[in-house]
């Protein structure tokens, strides 16, 4: 293995740490709040420890390994410096607290142990919200876009962060690639926030709220969260936003380009829409009431819908109170998750489709077994390489999940909200169900539970595979290509 290179690149993430942590810094002093002060012990641990590594190896050979273990140990270090300035601001109690929400923030989940989050200084609410737009597109496609890196390094991180069964390149270099989807990124985010203002949304509450929507995370600044907003168009805008938010982004790209009619023939996309329609359609019809009225009714449905499914995390209604078909629709579209390529969690809708089409086509090979069947995405035959690395995932997802809740059930928490609590998590998705519902939050939990969690995020944001590798003894062994 390649450790100075590892090392390498681990320094000069941790540098970029240190500078996104400015504009949080300069929040506190627009609003002139004393508490600023606790960024600097962070960015400046960050900068020393970057600097130990700044000088650049001669040997800057990255194979699949070096990368996958960049990528976890970075997201690792970033959340435990990340942490410091929730320790030393004093809104939080332990630092297993700290690390549970700024890791619940990196990764986009949205899990908060706070009750009130309003009493916090602007900076620290900005850090927080800020870490679900840094997380969003991820730590190393920043990296690309800004630092050069060979083509053959750029690939082997980029596998290793960005989310899907299938990762390639929108143009031949891949700093390129990284570049439009920062760029769509960004302006997404910069027409949701002026969208939001023109609704009345304050300016401060409009860019913190775009952060998690654009994320897909789910911090809010207010207690009450998204429902503090009794607005219509806001709650719209959120919800359509979130989908937008959830929609692979090489299909913006094909937009840009004019190839807008291959954007809309995406087989992915038709099914992530036909999905959501489905979930509003019957959501609405379990849950109406002539007391809330149909316009109502429709409108917390395709939020709720909207939320989940791109594993957001935002809430205008208690769902878990809800009845027990419109809980389950929830549940199910928390699993399947938003589309490859974008900033939600979950499973993904292509690997959903391609679980589903694998499974019928042995189906038909149990009913025809001399017939030539293939499974196809896109339009294209799909290698069995890709369908095995699938069902590989689908396995390692249970795996973890049933783990994550065995280990949870140690504690005096009950089924429901120890299953759920534990899917919030891998998913990305922040409320659950029962104890961790929508108004409520984790705080119950002993630290043992929150590092459990806390771990739980991490591998599924980074998609399990980097996590795995992280702690295990064979990816520290002889190295192979």
């Amino acid at each position: 293995m390649n450790r100075r290179m590892v090392v390498f690149l681990l320094g000069r993430i941790l540098l970029l740490e240190a500078a996104l942590m400015l504009p949080s810094v300069l929040v506190g002093l627009i609003y002139r709040e004393a508490i600023t002060w606790c960024f600097l012990p962070a960015m400046g641990a960050l900068g020393l420890l970057g600097l130990f590594g700044i000088k650049k190896p001669k040997d800057t050979t990255i194979y699949a390994r070096e990368g996958f273990l960049t990528v976890a140990a970075a997201w690792v270090l970033m959340s435990l410096f990340g942490a410091v300035p929730f320790w030393l601001c004093g809104g939080f109690e332990t630092f297993w607290d700290c690390l549970f929400e700024i890791v619940s923030g990196f990764t986009t989940t949205g899990a908060s142990i706070l009750e009130t989050v309003e009493q916090l200084p602007h900076c620290i609410l900005f850090w927080r919200s800020f870490s679900h737009w840094v997380g969003g597109m991820g730590v190393l496609v920043f990296v690309l876009a800004v630092m050069p890196m060979s083509e053959e390094r750029s690939m082997h991180l980029m596998r290793a962060e960005v989310p899907g069964p299938v990762k390639g390149k929108l143009v031949p270099r891949m700093r390129d690639t990284a570049k439009i989807l920062y760029a769509v990124y960004t302006v997404l985010t910069v027409i949701l926030i002026i969208l939001l203002c023109a609704g009345g949304m304050p300016l401060f509450e409009s860019v913190c709220h775009a952060f998690g929507a654009a994320g897909t995370g789910g911090f809010s600044v207010k207690n009450a969260g998204i429902k503090a907003y009794d607005s219509t168009y806001i709650h719209v805008v959120l919800s359509t936003f979130m989908l937008l938010f959830g929609v692979n982004f090489s299909l913006y790209h094909l937009i840009l380009i004019g190839k807008w009619r291959a954007a809309v023939r995406s087989e992915e996309l038709r099914v992530y829409g036909g999905i959501v329609a489905t979930a509003v359609i019957l959501i609405t019809i379990n849950t109406f009431s002539a007391a809330h009225g149909f316009g109502l009714t429709l409108r917390d449905a395709y939020f709720q819908v909207s939320s989940i499914i791109t594993t957001t995390g935002y809430a205008t209604v208690n769902f878990d109170a809800w009845p027990g078909f419109s809980k389950m629709t929830l549940l199910l579209l928390m699993v399947f998750g938003a589309c490859a390529g974008s900033t939600g969690g979950g499973l993904k809708i292509s690997r959903v489709v391609i679980l589903f089409k694998s499974a019928r086509q042995e189906v038909r090979r149990m009913l025809h077994p001399r017939a030539v069947t293939v499974v196809r995405m896109e339009g294209k035959p799909i290698q069995s390489a890709l369908i095995r690395a699938t069902l590989t995932f689908f396995l390692l997802y249970i795996v973890c999940l049933a783990t994550g809740v065995f280990l949870l059930s140690l504690g005096q928490q009950d089924f429901l909200t120890n299953f759920t609590a534990t899917l919030a998590c891998l998913s990305n998705i922040g409320p659950g169900l029962a104890l961790v519902g929508p108004t409520e939050n984790y705080g119950f939990f002993n630290g043992a539970s929150k590092v459990l969690l806390s771990l739980e995020m991490l591998a599924g944001r980074l998609e399990l595979f980097p996590i795995i590798l992280l702690f295990s003894p064979l990816t520290y062994r002889h190295r192979s290509k």
